[in-house]
C-alpha cells in the first residue's frame, strides 16, 4: 500500500460517508471510511496513522471532538472537520483544538478536493503515515498507534504525550521546534508552562537513548528549542 495515499473517513451518515469515499478513491487516494469512533480507531490499530482524516463531529458514541483528542495523542495527524455545525463558536473550537481545516456542510466536492491538498502541501514530512511501524533507522523504529518504541529489538512503552512530542518533532525532522509550539500542539486546552515540557522531552529521550553510550536522537538547541535528527552513524 502507498501510505502516502491513505486517507480515513469518519462519517456516519451512509450518503455522505459514500459520497467521499467515492470522490477521494477517484483522485488517487486510498479510502477507508468509518461510521464511528470506534471502527476509526480500530482502523488506525490495524494500517497504522492515515495520511489524514476526514471527520465528522456528530458522531454516534463519542463526537468527533473526542475522537480528535484521542487521535492527536496518537501523532500529531492532519484532520479536517466536515461538519453540519456552522456555528462560529464550533469553527473556532475545532481549528484552535484539533482540525487543520473546517468545512461546513453542505459541501462542494471540488472544495473538499482543494482543502485536503491544501493541508497536505502544509507537510514537510510523510513519514508518519508509512504504516503501523515507522522505522527511523537500523536502530529505532516507532510503533505510534500503540504508544510504542522498537529500539535495537527491545520494546519501550510511551506515554500519549511522549508519543505526541515525538510524532510532531518526528514530523518537522531536522527543524528546530520551538518550545511554545510544542505545548500548543501536545496541549491545546491546558496552561502548561515549559518546565512541564522539559521533564516530558527528558524522559523521551532516556527512552529513546536507552543507556549513556548510544547517540542521541533528540537534539536541545537552547533559547530556541528542540530538534529531531537521527544519528549520521552508529
Amino acid at each position: 500500500m502507498n501510505y502516502e495515499k491513505r486517507l480515513l473517513v469518519v462519517e456516519d451518515d451512509v450518503v455522505t460517508r459514500k459520497m467521499l469515499r467515492q470522490i477521494l478513491t477517484e483522485a488517487g487516494f486510498q479510502v477507508t471510511a468509518v461510521s464511528d469512533a470506534s471502527s476509526a480507531l480500530t482502523a488506525i490499530k490495524q494500517q497504522g496513522l492515515p495520511l489524514l482524516i476526514v471527520m465528522d463531529l456528530g458522531l454516534p458514541g463519542m463526537d468527533g471532538f473526542a475522537l480528535s483528542q484521542l487521535i492527536k495523542r496518537m501523532g500529531d495527524v492532519p484532520i479536517i472537520i466536515v461538519s453540519g455545525n456552522s456555528t462560529d463558536e464550533a469553527k473556532v473550537l475545532g481549528l484552535e483544538l484539533y482540525a487543520d481545516d473546517y468545512i461546513t456542510k453542505p459541501f462542494n466536492v471540488a472544495e473538499v478536493l482543494a482543502r485536503i491538498q491544501r493541508v497536505l502541501s502544509r507537510v514537510t514530512d510523510y513519514s508518519y503515515a508509512q504504516g503501523r511501524v515507522i522505522n527511523i533507522d537500523v536502530h529505532l523504529s516507532v510503533d505510534f498507534a500503540s504508544n510504542r518504541l522498537i529500539r535495537d529489538g527491545q520494546t519501550i512503552s510511551l506515554t500519549p504525550i511522549e508519543t505526541n512530542l515525538l510524532m510532531i518533532l518526528l514530523r518537522q525532522k531536522g527543524q528546530i521546534v520551538s518550545p511554545n509550539t510544542l505545548i500548543a500542539r501536545v496541549w491545546p486546552n491546558e496552561e502548561v508552562y515549559e518546565e512541564t515540557l522539559r521533564v516530558h522531552m527528558h524522559r523521551l529521550r532516556k527512552k529513546l537513548r536507552v543507556n549513556a553510550e548510544l547517540p542521541e536522537y533528540i537534539h536541545t538547541e537552547r533559547g530556541v528549542g528542540y530538534s529531531f535528527r537521527p544519528p549520521t552513524n552508529g
